[in-house]
């Protein structure tokens, strides 16, 4: 039993070190000006490290405040973008076994098929292939998007239920004859 606890502790800290190590600074011509910040981070005091302030949100908001020079350097090819197509039509096949027979889940479920067939058309507008590639799924997801209006609350979704899921039905036989968009 030991033996086992010191094992998956052992793993454990094999795992963080590589974490660690994989999400570190990165090295640049600029050489340690851009390290500072990292440092400092990373000496912060505990209680510091969790208040608003001092934790970037996901868009780098905290950069964008007046005045602020847009990050040209090697942290912005880092942002993320959008899903790639595979990922994004893998989230969308992930709700072809649900449906709204749960009782209060349907709002929840038609939520999730009207985001990822919002992140799908994103990753299809940028993929390397170009928005010409997908017309097809584009078009079907534009349709929906005009019959839905700004309205996304629940109420508006099971409104449109047939249309919102017959869109993802489309794309989902489109893609099986496309596997090369999504493997």
């Amino acid at each position: 039993m030991l033996i086992a606890t010191v094992r998956r502790a052992a793993v454990l800290g094999a795992a963080l070190a590589a974490l660690t190590v994989s999400c570190g600074p990165t090295s640049s011509p600029e050489g340690s000006a851009t390290a500072a910040p990292s440092a400092d981070a990373a000496t912060a005091a505990p209680s510091d490290a969790g208040s608003p302030s001092e934790v970037p949100s996901a868009g780098g908001d905290r950069a964008a405040g007046e005045g602020a020079v847009p990050d040209t350097g090697a942290e912005a090819a880092v942002t993320p973008g959008p899903e790639r197509v595979r990922d994004a039509f893998a989230g969308l096949q992930a709700t072809l076994n649900d449906s709204c027979e749960t009782p209060g889940g349907c709002g929840y479920f038609l939520g999730r098929v009207n985001e990822e067939l919002m992140g799908l058309k994103a990753s299809m507008k940028a993929d390397p292939k170009g928005p010409g590639h997908f017309s097809e799924p584009l078009a079907w997801i534009k349709a929906l998007d005009a019959k839905l209006g700004t309205d996304r609350g629940t109420a508006n979704l099971t409104k449109h239920k047939t249309s919102l899921l017959g869109t993802r039905d489309k794309i989902n036989t489109w893609m099986q004859g496309h596997p090369d968009d999504y493997r």
